[in-house]
């Protein structure tokens, strides 16, 4: 058994404090590297065999599952002996966990599917169509963030068409009231419907809510500051009986508004809890202090944080590379050659280098450098396994097994392989069991029945196909009681002739049947008694599954990733790139303060991974959107201390690099900071530096302008009588000198926001608000 010497013996003093703390809220800041998952698993690890606490009555939860795969391995590991019980998620796995166990008090039954984003936008396009409604006009995509957002605010179907303002909210009400109906009818729920559930139920049934706050004495969130108004809820609902709730976090990592994280759950923590213990794990044990203090002068221009000041024992480390290229492909070839000097003369591992970006988008150029120079390399968040097309119709196969009321599951899969059965047959079909509640399989397994009609919709060859793929499914429904998960894979695979299907693809047909061994592997982990309780266990597994999930930790290769894919992780070099106005940060965040807070914390996640070399590399010019112009080094690399920093500007095709070291008297905390616009304004002018201010437009405004719109002023020269602004304009209209006295130019001030944020920001685009 592990002793209090041994589960001390690794941790620093704060550490201990933070571990030791065992009764009542607890508080715990912790910047990044501080070693926060070491702290979680010796509490947990202090709390069974120290304090006497049953493991099963510990649970902690985190927001992917690798993390809470390496925090259950890490307390495992410490706790020894048995350790049977020891509850470890992610929310969403741990509010599934809720409703399979009780969700039948609010009617759900445990075999229910979770659907993703593909199975939801299938359904609101079907309901769409069901009510006359164009979906190039009221896109799926923006129709589910509306639904999402009200789920969000735990604003139900029934409520949301009181609080419509236009008609675009009142379509998403209609579309709510109807969905929220056919998942019911399907016995399925999406992701926020898992946390939304979970929450109505432990809010309706007290004695549920009752069973699991005796269950868990103890409750420890992770990523706190990621955290949305449900999860705060949830565990304020789980914690209240005992009051032992430890959060773990730092508001300077809060990159989620998007998703609907709440940073005030974190920094009004111990408003909610007087009582609360804090406690601020400052030292890293990742980066340098160079990178540290880099990426604090960054993060201290915020207003809303919690004040720390990282400190290292590491050495000093390489000043941040902040590097200058003409365009995206010569940024790309200069990272790339970077990348191999470091591999080949300092003895860097490529699984150890991470180049990261904004958007997916950015990848392109480095995607097309790699494959051009032979560099191998891994894509986070490109063509995930789990939405291969071999595997989405294996797993639906599998989903329909499980839950026969799986429409979107069948509608998959029902003509896969082709067997007769049209696309104006499962309309048919569809408008039947949508007229009689029921579901879409239900109605093929009564193919027969005069009564139900189905054979005068159907012609009869269509009758033929399915009474023969009711057979089908009958058969693999019966055989999933008694068979394991890998067992009734390749009894699915035989008899709907997917198998013969794929093996006869000649040109990927190999690939596509090792994606699906490699899925019957991974079914392979879930055998053990109850087989269809397995196979749930399986499929829930499949939905939950996210794009770091994917990571191959052990792959020789450079890992391509966006910024908000690489929160949690570390490597010993990272290249940011895009450093760029409108890119880091974005363009749709410059309105709000609020937002161009979380761009300047996602810069900081982004720098603080690194543990030994840290570059950031801007355009002058970029391609992005179908549009090129040119580009304005991000703010943030103005924030910057000096003394951190050595400057590279690289002309296309000169093979000279200038470099800027600073001066070795510079201190790191002082105010003056690396200047992006000294080799900005030399590559605009082609001449010497020119004065930032002219008039009343300076360097890095943001303005705007009657015909051209928002944009960003790159230079100003007072003319005399008048100051000649160049400005870099959005929406493809480029570059433009304009007369500021007579141009109709006028600044844009940052204010609050107050419109509803939409935007995966991954992806760059905001869903419509609008039609």
């Amino acid at each position: 058994m592990t002793t209090r010497i041994d589960i001390f013996s690794e941790l620093s003093g704060r550490q201990k404090e933070a571990v030791q703390h065992t009764e009542g809220p607890l508080l715990i800041v912790a910047g990044p590297g501080s070693g926060k998952t070491r702290v979680m698993a010796h509490r947990i690890a202090y709390l069974t065999s120290v304090e006497g606490v049953a493991p099963w009555r510990v649970l902690a939860v985190t927001f992917t599952n690798k993390a809470a795969r390496e925090l259950r391995e890490r307390a495992e590991s410490l706790v020894g002996g048995d350790n049977s019980g020891l509850q470890v998620r992610t929310f969403h796995s741990f509010c599934a966990y809720v409703l399979r166990q009780d969700g039948g008090q609010i009617g759900l039954d445990p075999a229910f599917s979770i659907y993703d984003g593909d199975d939801q936008q299938r359904l609101v396009r079907s309901i769409l169509e069901e009510l006359d409604l164009d979906p190039k006009q009221f896109a799926p995509r923006a129709i589910l963030s509306g639904i999402s957002d009200a789920k969000n605010k735990m604003i139900d179907d029934s409520r949301l068409s009181k609080l419509s303002k236009s008609y675009f909210e009142e379509v998403v009400a209609r579309v709510y009231v109807r969905y929220t109906e056919l998942l019911a009818t399907a016995n399925a729920v999406d992701f926020d419907d898992l946390l939304l559930r979970a929450h109505t139920l432990f809010e309706n049934n007290p004695e549920v809510l009752e069973k699991y706050q005796d269950r868990y004495r103890h409750v420890l969130v992770d990523e706190f500051q990621d955290t949305n108004a449900i999860q705060f809820s949830l565990a304020r609902l789980l914690a209240a009986k005992h009051k032992n709730i430890c959060v773990v976090g730092d508001p300077d990592q809060s990159i989620y508004s998007w998703r609907h994280a709440d940073i005030r759950n974190l920094t009004d923590f111990q408003s909610v809890y007087p009582d609360t213990k804090t406690v601020t794990l400052d030292q890293s044990y990742r980066s340098t202090q160079t990178i540290l203090d880099a990426a604090s002068g960054v993060i201290t221009h915020n207003d809303e944080r919690l004040k720390k000041d990282l400190w290292t024992e590491n050495n000093r480390g390489a000043p941040v590379t902040v590097g200058e290229a003409y365009d995206e492909d010569e940024e790309a070839r200069v990272v790339l050659q970077e990348i191999n000097r470091l591999v080949d003369e300092d003895d860097f591992d490529r699984r150890e280098i991470a180049v990261m970006y904004r958007t997916n988008a950015q990848s392109r150029a480095m995607e097309a450098a790699c494959n051009r120079h032979g560099v191998t390399y891994q894509l986070v968040g490109g063509t995930k396994f789990y939405e291969r097309k071999e595997i989405r119709d294996t797993v639906a196969y599998l989903r329909l097994t499980v839950n026969p009321s799986d429409d979107a599951a069948l509608e998959r899969i029902v003509n896969v392989p082709a067997r007769g059965i049209s696309p104006r047959s499962v309309d048919a079909i569809r408008t039947i069991a949508r007229t009689r509640g029921t579901s879409m399989l239900n109605v093929i397994l009564q193919v027969d029945d005069e009564e139900l009609g189905l054979e005068e919709a159907l012609n009869k060859r269509a009758v033929n196909s399915v009474r023969a793929f009711a057979d089908l499914m009958e058969r693999l429904i019966e055989q999933s009681i008694i068979l394991s998960a890998v067992d009734l894979l390749d009894l699915t695979l035989e008899r709907s002739g997917y198998k013969r299907l794929v093996q006869e693809d000649k040109e990927r047909g190999e690939e596509r049947w090792d994606n699906i061994l490699e899925l019957r592997g991974s079914a392979s982990n879930f055998e053990g008694p109850e087989p269809r309780e397995r196979l749930i266990e399986f499929l829930e597994n499949v939905a939950l599954v996210s794009d770091i999930d994917s990571l191959e930790d052990d792959e020789d290769a450079i890992t391509l990733i966006t910024l908000h894919q690489a929160k949690g992780l570390e490597y010993d070099a990272v290249f940011m790139i895009g450093m760029e106005e409108g890119l880091l940060p974005h363009s749709r965040s410059l309105e709000s303060v609020a937002d161009t807070e979380e761009e300047r914390r996602l810069c900081y996640v982004g720098m603080t991974r690194a543990r030994k070399r840290l570059y950031m590399f801007h355009a002058f010019q970029r391609g992005f959107r179908g549009s090129r112009g040119a580009m304005m080094p991000s703010r943030f690399l103005g924030e910057i201390p000096l003394a951190c920093v050595e400057t590279v500007s690289i002309r296309r095709n000169s093979r000279t690099v200038r470099k800027v070291t600073p001066a070795r008297g510079a201190a790191a905390g002082g105010s003056r900071g690396y200047d992006p616009t000294d080799i900005k304004r030399q590559a605009v002018t082609s001449g010497a530096v020119r004065t930032a201010q002219r008039g009343d437009f300076r360097v890095a405004d943001r303005v705007s302008h009657p015909t051209f719109g928002d944009g960003i002023v790159i230079e100003a020269v007072d003319t005399g009588g008048d100051t000649e602004v160049t400005v870099a304009f959005g929406n493809g209209n480029g570059l433009k000198k304009l007369m500021a006295e007579f141009s109709g130019l006028k600044k844009v001030e940052p204010g609050k926001s107050t419109k509803a944020k939409h935007e995966d920001p991954e992806l760059g685009d905001a869903f419509l608000d609008a039609p």
